[in-house]
């Protein structure tokens, strides 16, 4: 459908006052075009539909099967295309005021499964060298201790006392929070210790010369070399998979939301909760699965 005078205007001021890109106008054409057909079908054009209308539209997104976020960017582009047309004196009401943008939901953390986190650590100890013992230990706190990849890097190498079965780790906000360490997790740790270059360095991970630590880059990219040598798809690997697999697989063993909240350093519990849902999931696909009665059809 080729755009009307009013769209053309709109995206004519767009490029001019707003600098928008080629690639924004393209895509406020196709949102206002998908529109302009559903509005013609009703009888109305783009520039006078109402807000039932458009209320209509938002229904026909959802039973399109349209992502909630493709549904939120077209009326976002309705909303700035009627106020341009409200400046501009070419209409008195706004349709779009009282609309509700369609709920994003959030995204379910990644994670990898204990057999995937297996195949990590035992290619991990297969590693020879000093490099070999850095990977290790990085993956063993990672995964241990479900901190940050920032928090890792920062890591000075006096938080670490021979035997201690605790660490204490920084975190947004300058905030410090402790952190419970397994054995498998101190040895690892104390195994990197024993041959760390260069000594004086105060970082636990320090970059090339020691005066800097390590880059959250170069963590992502040992990663992924250690997930392709484990046979894990790399792309499913990042430092903040392993901090999701930490917290989903404390939770799916027991733990308690709060305490899962304390370790990875949430502010707020709702936060923690996402990974509720994930368990929800995957018990859901257990039942579905694994249940006498879940194939029957009444």
């Amino acid at each position: 459908m080729s755009a009307s005078a009013h769209v053309e205007a709109f995206l004519e001021m767009m490029a001019a006052e707003r600098g928008a890109s080629r690639h924004t106008l393209d895509a406020y054409f196709r949102d206002l075009d998908d529109f302009a057909g559903f509005a013609l079908s009703r009888g109305q054009a783009a520039e006078t539909a109402d807000t039932e209308t458009l209320r209509d539209f938002l229904s026909d997104m959802a039973d399109r099967g349209l992502a909630p976020r493709t549904a939120a960017r077209r009326l976002s582009a309705l909303r700035q295309f009627f106020h341009f047309l409200m400046a501009d004196g070419r209409r008195a009401d706004d349709p779009t005021h009282g609309l509700d943008s369609p709920r994003l939901g959030r995204p379910l953390p990644k994670y990898l499964g204990e057999a995937a986190i297996d195949k990590l650590l035992t290619a991990a100890k297969a590693e020879e060298g000093d490099k070999g013992r850095r990977t290790e230990a990085i993956v063993e706190l990672l995964y241990a201790t479900g901190m940050r990849v920032s928090e890792l890097c920062g890591l000075p190498v006096a938080s670490f006392a021979r035997g201690q079965s605790t660490l204490v780790v920084r975190g947004k906000g300058n905030k410090e929070r402790m952190i419970p360490l397994g054995l498998p997790a101190l040895r690892a740790v104390e195994a990197w210790m024993a041959v760390r270059q260069p000594k004086t360095s105060r970082w636990l991970f320090p970059a090339a010369g020691g005066v800097k630590p390590i880059s959250r880059g170069v963590v992502a990219t040992l990663l992924k070399k250690l997930a392709a040598e484990a046979g894990v798809p790399p792309s499913t690997l990042s430092p903040h998979v392993l901090r999701h697999s930490f917290a989903s697989h404390l939770l799916a063993g027991g733990a308690d939301l709060r305490s899962v909240q304390q370790m990875l350093g949430h502010a707020d519990i709702a936060t923690t909760e996402i990974y509720t849902h994930v368990q929800e999931e995957r018990l859901t696909a257990l039942v579905k699965s694994s249940h006498p009665l879940a194939g029957k059809k009444g």
